[in-house]
């Protein structure tokens, strides 16, 4: 059976949808069984009781598809597998029984590790086996952290996953699909107001899965299209660091739960689902001008995708300074 035969990519969507759809309902009941609720409080942004741990069902479609590969391709994704086993397992080890910040680190840096290694044996470029080593932890981490936020993390990955389903050919899109149908299977149940949450075994899986296809898109092309393989992760990214950023240099416990997100600041003030909507919206827009980027000369593609993450830093600081002024007016 061809990768790229329509039949084998609708059933193993179809597959993958069903497999979340059927594990959320599962770890809702294990969760409320096992009393792993996340209560609200002043370093989260729900206002509810949330049972946690809904995204052991896109761990399962992910760990099944990358077994499957491992069957059809060879050692390279066994080592990628091996990965995905490392994130899935702390996050769902931490899911119930919470991890220290430290050791949690340590197991995305091995899964990194282990990425790197996977995309070496497939024969990627050292600067891509280089890549997968950092990219892992930082995307495993951007999506922890806006698991809080209604629908906002599976969505973004549903929409990069399309994106990058869109880009690949082969392993890549079959990958990407089954992303974007787990993803799709498990947000009836996180929007419009979350009945679970994803916790760590889910958005730990969906940062490593899109680390998996940041990292397959640059072994399929050239450096100088690099840089729009970011675009579909920007939104959260450029969200994240800037607020990492701003934590350092104020000299924050940066490694500490906190709000001070921008999507966590405006989901206080304009609801959960605006903000989803929004970030949605942004990340589209991104998508949009990747789509353009790829039918112009290689050398446009780091100028647009400069050009996005500037802007997108504009608008951020310009939103940061708005809550600002509009907390100093309340005060």
């Amino acid at each position: 059976m061809r990768w790229s035969e329509p039949t084998a990519l609708v059933l193993l969507s179809v597959a993958s949808f069903a497999l979340s759809s059927f594990a959320t309902v599962w770890a809702r009941a294990h969760a409320r069984s096992r009393g792993l609720i996340d209560l609200p409080g002043k370093r989260r942004s729900h206002g509810l009781p949330t049972p946690r741990g809904g995204g052991v069902g896109i761990a399962l479609a992910g760990l099944c598809v990358c077994a499957w590969l491992v069957w059809a391709s060879g050692s390279g994704w066994a080592w990628t597998s091996a990965g995905l086993v490392v994130v899935a397992g702390a996050g769902w080890w931490d899911d119930h029984w919470p991890l220290p910040a430290w050791p949690r680190l340590f197991a995305h840096l091995l899964a990194g590790a282990c990425l790197s290694a996977g995309t070496l044996q497939l024969g990627a470029p050292t600067l891509a086996v280089v890549a997968a080593l950092l990219l892992v932890p930082v995307l495993v981490n951007v999506w922890n952290f806006i698991d809080g936020i209604d629908g906002l993390a599976a969505s973004q990955a549903l929409l990069a996953a399309l994106a990058f389903a869109w880009l690949q050919e082969g392993a890549g899109r079959i990958l990407a699909l089954v992303v974007a149908a787990a993803c799709c299977g498990f947000l009836p149940f996180n929007l419009p107001r979350a009945r679970i949450f994803l916790g760590d075994v889910g958005s730990g899986t969906l940062g490593y899965l899109l680390a998996v296809l940041v990292v397959l898109g640059a072994s399929s092309r050239s450096a100088d299209w690099w840089p729009i393989l970011l675009m579909p992760v920007a939104s959260c990214v450029v969200d994240a660091g800037l607020t990492l950023a701003g934590r350092i240099f104020r000299g924050e416990p940066w490694w500490q739960p906190h709000v001070k997100h921008l999507y966590q600041q405006l989901a206080r003030r304009h609801g959960h689902l605006r903000v989803t909507l929004a970030y949605g919206g942004w990340t589209a827009f991104a998508i949009g001008i990747m789509l353009v980027l790829c039918r112009v000369p290689g050398n446009w593609a780091w100028v647009g995708t400069a050009a996005f993450l500037g802007l997108s830093m504009a608008a951020w600081l310009r939103l940061q300074g708005r809550l600002e002024k509009g907390s100093e007016g309340i005060g």
